[in-house]
């Protein structure tokens, strides 16, 4: 990636620059930036696999790689992205999106990396979910490193910070007591303990701190005995809190960004980084993701669209623009935002190369492609193709690339792979979801005219040359001729009769892909019914 001169940094207005700015002002600010001891600067993404990986767990990779990209562009100083998977966790509950549920019944409480694999692939549930994280970043050609919060633990690579937070457990207790519930207060601990009789990971009154030993006390549920043991080499876990505080440390983070939901979490793991002089690193809460029904996007319920549900219909740029958009407003993920998002990316590619130097490095484009973007482009939106494929009641690829060659002779399966796939993602968004909610309206005697109106004028006054505009253009004047006080329920008659639908694209557009011939043919039909 080239580097974006110096003169531009203070006029770049989308967000990964301003978070990027951020950690170099960290380190000193531009002329006195400096490179840490590890000698590169420190990107981390938390994942948490008690449940199986949605796309709000990749949301965080796609936008903190946006991030690195703009902190690449700005600064000569090397990156690394670590993805951790907090996979020592203890199971808590069941997940209801998982196969073999009660089978998991008898491991609660056991960290993921020590339950069988419910769907019988991996040597653990943990690994099961890790597989499927590093399987869709690997599709996405993330370049990242992988850390396993087991490994971490057991290999003792936490050893050192694990001490200096036994070492200053009274002060951690200082932050995090005030945030409990009474209740909790009574037997909270920084501390759980892995059980050497069942191999729980135990939320337990820790009865004794012992820094010097090394060590904390407690009494063991399993057997009601006291019971002493190191809180080194996977033999305790942190408190989640802690835990990320104690992740930062002993990683060195220098950036993370988390969903609004851990928002507090952020704060209080910073303030515990703080109060034994250790830096936290730049943080960007970000706002969660919505179902259909506007409800939070949940794992372990499993209400949104799954990588895989998402890569169905759409190409993977497309949920990069997704997640480039607007990252502190909700919004809305469901199957009905993949169309518009796909002509969204397909809008902002085709325009990318008109712009100049200072808007490029702003656009989504810059960011999704690394400043690298495709010279790919269609006039053809998604939508039209998807409407296409209506009209023509086809599932078959051929057919509509006979449509698309007609329109535009230049696009060719086989030097255009794209806009194949497009065509692929088209087909199966219908199927799903256009095709069963189909019902066509019956023209009635008195809306007769109105077709045989659109007929007329695309025999006799539509030429080759018409732009689509052209054609949109003769349309309104149909409707206008007809009295629709408003032209929408013009073109929601024209949607209902051909396509079956409420909505549809822009007719001038459709028509000028379909086809003038093919379009009368149509109506001739359904007038005839």
């Amino acid at each position: 990636m080239s580097k974006i001169e110096t003169k531009y940094h203070t006029e770049l207005k989308s967000w990964p620059y301003k978070e990027a700015s951020q950690i170099i002002k960290r380190q000193g600010g531009y002329s006195n930036f400096k490179i840490p001891e590890k000698k590169f600067i420190l990107f981390e993404t938390g994942y948490g696999p008690s449940g199986l990986p949605h796309i709000g767990t990749f949301g965080e990779v796609v936008r903190t790689s946006m991030v690195i990209n703009a902190f690449k562009s700005m600064i000569d100083c090397p990156t690394k992205l670590i993805t951790f998977s907090d996979d020592m966790d203890g199971l808590r509950k069941i997940p209801e999106n998982v196969p073999n549920r009660d089978m998991l019944k008898n491991f609660l409480g056991k960290p993921l990396t020590s339950i069988p694999d419910p769907f019988e692939k991996y040597e653990s549930f943990g690994h099961h979910n890790n597989a499927k994280l590093k399987s869709f970043l690997d599709d996405f050609n993330f370049e990242y490193s992988f850390v396993s919060s087991t490994d971490k633990y057991k290999s003792g690579d936490f050893d050192e910070t694990l001490i200096l937070i036994l070492e200053n457990y009274q002060k951690i207790l200082e932050i995090i007591l005030p945030t409990l519930r009474t209740e909790r207060k009574a037997t909270y601990s920084p501390f759980f303990p892995i059980s050497e009789i069942n191999g729980q990971v135990l939320q337990v009154k820790i009865d004794e701190y012992r820094p010097k030993e090394c060590t904390i006390v407690y009494h063991d549920p399993a057997n009601n005995k006291k019971t002493e043991t190191v809180v080194t080499g996977g033999k305790c876990k942190l408190q989640w809190k802690v835990d990320w505080a104690m992740r930062w440390m002993a990683l060195d983070v220098d950036y993370e960004m988390c969903g609004k939901d851990l928002a507090e979490s952020v704060d209080l793991a910073s303030k515990i980084c703080r109060s034994i002089n250790k830096k936290p690193p730049v943080n960007l809460i970000y706002e969660m993701f919505l179902d259909e029904r506007g409800e939070k996007i949940s794992k372990s319920v499993g209400n949104g669209i799954s990588l895989e549900q998402w890569l169905r219909y759409a190409p993977p740029e497309s949920l990069s623009l997704y997640m480039f958009q607007k990252p502190k407003s909700a919004k809305k993920l469901f199957f009905d935002v993949i169309p518009k998002t796909i002509d969204e990316y397909l809008n902002h590619l085709n325009s990318f190369s008109k712009l100049d130097n200072q808007k490029k490095f702003d656009s989504p484009i810059w960011h999704i492609h690394n400043g690298n973007p495709p010279l790919y482009k269609t006039e053809i939106s998604f939508n039209s193709l998807i409407n296409l494929v209506s009209i023509c009641n086809s599932s078959s690829k051929k057919i509509i690339w006979g449509f698309v060659r007609s329109y535009d002779p230049d696009l060719k399966q086989e030097t255009h792979p794209e806009f194949d796939n497009l065509i692929k993602y088209s087909l199966n968004y219908y199927n799903d979801f256009v095709l069963p909610y189909k019902k066509y309206l019956k023209v009635s005697e008195n809306q007769k005219i109105i077709f045989e109106d659109i007929i007329q004028i695309l025999e006799k006054e539509v030429r080759k040359d018409h732009s689509a505009e052209d054609i949109q253009t003769m349309l309104y004047e149909v409707g206008k001729k007809h009295k629709f006080e408003n032209l929408k329920d013009f073109f929601k008659l024209v949607y209902q009769v051909l396509l079956g639908q409420e909505q549809g694209p822009r007719l001038g557009s459709f028509i000028k892909l379909y086809g003038v011939k093919e379009t009368i043919d149509s109506i001739k039909k359904v007038l005839v019914k």
